[in-house]
C-alpha cells in the first residue's frame, strides 16, 4: 500500500496547466474543467477531513488537478468519446510509444552494421585486449572462523584435483555443479568477456597470465578460493564473437548518441541546474515554461519539454534534494539528447508494429476499464441513464464526488488517479484551470477543519463503548446476609 504522504507529493506533479488567477474575481473557486467547478468549501472540506492529504499548497494542488481531471474523464464518458481512438491511444502511452520507436530505429542501426567475421573474432581472440573466462567459486565469509576457510579451502582443493584429472575439459559441468558464484554458475562458470582490470586485483593478476587453455591453482579473493580457466578459441569461438558484438553495440550506442548531440550543435544553457530544481519542485507551471534549458541546431530543449519527461520518469529516481548542479547540468544534457534522437526517428518514420498496437492497445484498455471500475460508471450505464449529454455529465460527476469521499475521507476505495498522459491528451478544450487565490483559501479553510476533527478525535478518547444491558449489580456480602437473620 503506497504512503499517502508520498502520493501527494507525486500527484502534485500531475497538474498540467500553469497556475494562475484566472478566476481571481471568483475566490470561492478553486479550479474548473469540462464545465465542471471545483469550489473552495469543497476542496477545503476533501483536504480537511482526509487525514492522510499533508495541508500543504503542493497538496492541494495535487488533489486539485485529480479532481478536474476526474471531471474532463467523466465528461468525455458522458458525451460518449470514443476512448480507444488511436490518436488518444498514442497521446495518453507517449513514453511506451516513444520507447518502441526508439528501439525499432535502433534495430535497424544495429543491423546496418556488419557482423563479425571468423576472422576478425579469431584475430581479437589472439590480441588478449578482451579475454573471456571461466571459475568455480568456493565462497568464504568474510568473518568466518579459521576452522571454517580451511573447510572452504579442503572443499576447492577436492575440486581443483576433479578438473585437473580431466584437463580442464569437465570445467563447466564441475562449475555448474559446485560453484558458488549465482552470476555464473548456471552458465558453467563463464564471466563476460572484459578488458583486464574488470575483476578484483587478487583474481585479475592471476587470470591475465592464464595462456588459451590453461587452468590456476586456488586463488584467494575476498570472496573466496576460486579456480580459474582461459578457454581456448575453438571451445568458445561463437560465444566470445557474441560478447564482443554486443560490446561493440554498447560503444556504438555511446558514440552515435554523442555524435547526433555533436551534429546539432548540443548546448547546455548556463544556470538549467536552477530551472531543473524548481520545475521538478512545481512540475506545474513549468509545462508552460518556455525557457530554454539547452539550445541545438534549428531548436531548443525548454522547461516544458522537460516537465514531459518529469511525467514519464519514476520519481523515486529523481533524487534532487542530493544532486550536485553538475549532476543536475548532466541530467538536461541526457534528456535534451533524447529528445534529438525521437527527432531522428520522426525523421525517418519508423512505424509501430501490429504487436506494438496489441500491446499498447491492451494496456490502455487495462487502465480505462480501472478508471471506470473505480468510478462505478461506463458509457453504457451513463447512456442508460439519461437522454441528454449535461444528464449524463450531473450523473457521472455524482459517481467522482461519490468516489473521491471514498477514497480520502472514508478510506474504503483504491486510489487510482487518471494517468498524466491520459489526463493530458483529454484536457485541450475543456477549459481546465486553477485558481491559485482559491487554493489559498481552500487550504486556510482546511486547516480549520482539520483541527476541528483532530479535537473531536482527542475528545472521544480511544474509543471504549459501555457494554451491553444493564450496570452490573454490587458484589453480596454473604456473611452480613447471614449475620442479619
Amino acid at each position: 500500500m503506497r504512503r499517502w504522504g508520498l502520493v501527494f507529493a507525486i500527484l502534485a506533479l500531475a497538474g498540467c496547466k500553469a497556475l494562475g488567477d484566472a478566476f481571481s474575481a471568483h475566490p470561492q473557486v478553486a479550479g474548473s474543467a469540462a464545465g465542471q467547478t471545483l469550489t473552495v468549501s469543497r476542496l477545503a472540506e476533501l483536504a480537511g477531513r482526509a487525514k492522510k492529504v499533508p495541508l500543504r499548497p503542493q497538496a492541494l494542488t495535487g488533489l486539485t488537478t485529480i479532481y478536474l481531471d476526474y471531471a474532463v474523464f467523466a465528461h468525455e464518458l458522458a458525451r460518449g468519446r470514443d476512448m480507444a481512438d488511436s490518436a488518444l491511444v498514442l497521446q495518453a502511452n507517449w513514453p511506451n510509444v516513444a520507447q518502441l520507436r526508439w528501439e525499432h530505429y535502433h534495430d535497424q542501426l544495429i543491423a546496418a552494421r556488419a557482423k563479425l567475421t571468423r576472422d576478425q573474432t579469431d584475430s581479437a581472440y589472439r590480441a588478449g585486449a578482451i579475454r573471456l573466462f571461466q571459475h568455480i567459486l568456493v565462497s568464504v565469509p568474510p568473518s568466518a572462523a579459521p576452522k571454517v576457510e580451511q573447510d572452504k579451502k579442503h572443499q576447492a582443493e577436492g575440486l581443483l584435483r576433479q578438473v585437473e584429472a580431466r584437463h580442464g575439459t569437465n570445467f563447466s559441468q564441475v562449475a555448474h555443479r559446485y560453484s558458488e558464484d549465482p552470476g555464473s554458475k548456471s552458465r558453467g562458470g563463464y564471466l563476460g568477456a572484459v578488458g583486464r582490470g574488470r575483476f578484483v586485483p587478487a583474481f585479475d593478476t592471476v587470470a591475465w597470465r592464464l595462456a588459451p587453455g590453461a587452468m590456476s591453482g586456488l586463488v584467494r579473493s575476498p570472496f573466496g578460493f576460486h579456480i580459474i580457466r582461459r578457454p581456448p578459441l575453438e571451445e568458445v569461438r561463437d560465444s566470445f564473437r557474441t560478447e564482443l558484438e554486443t560490446a561493440l553495440a554498447v560503444h556504438f550506442d555511446s558514440v552515435y548518441i554523442d555524435s547526433v548531440a555533436s551534429r546539432s550543435d548540443m548546448r547546455v544553457r548556463g544556470g538549467a541546474a536552477a530551472l531543473v530544481r524548481q520545475a521538478i519542485q512545481d512540475v506545474a507551471p513549468a509545462v508552460d515554461d518556455g525557457r530554454q534549458l539547452a539550445s541545438y541546431r534549428g531548436g531548443a530543449f525548454r522547461v516544458r519539454d522537460l516537465a514531459r519527461w518529469l511525467y514519464a520518469l519514476d520519481p523515486r529516481d529523481l533524487n534532487i534534494a542530493m544532486a550536485s548542479d553538475a549532476q543536475l547540468t548532466e541530467f538536461v544534457r541526457q534528456l535534451a539528447q533524447r529528445e534529438l534522437l525521437l527527432r531522428e526517428v520522426d525523421s525517418v518514420g519508423v512505424p509501430l508494429t501490429v504487436e506494438d498496437w496489441r500491446g499498447l492497445k491492451t494496456q490502455h484498455d487495462s487502465v480505462l476499464a480501472l478508471l471506470e471500475n473505480q468510478l462505478a460508471v461506463s458509457p453504457r450505464l451513463l447512456k442508460d441513464s439519461a437522454a441528454t449529454e449535461s444528464a449524463r455529465s450531473d450523473i457521472a460527476m455524482r459517481h467522482v464526488n461519490d468516489y473521491l469521499d471514498r477514497v480520502l475521507v472514508q478510506e474504503k476505495a483504491q486510489f487510482f488517479p487518471v494517468p498524466p498522459f491520459l489526463a493530458m491528451a483529454l484536457r485541450p478544450g475543456q477549459g481546465w484551470s486553477v485558481s491559485s487565490a482559491g487554493l489559498a483559501q481552500a487550504l486556510e479553510r482546511a486547516q480549520a477543519i482539520r483541527a476541528q476533527v483532530d479535537s473531536a478525535t482527542r475528545r472521544a478518547g480511544p474509543g471504549l463503548k459501555p457494554a451491553p444491558g444493564p450496570a452490573p449489580a454490587p458484589p453480596v456480602d454473604t456473611a452480613k446476609q447471614k449475620g442479619s437473620r
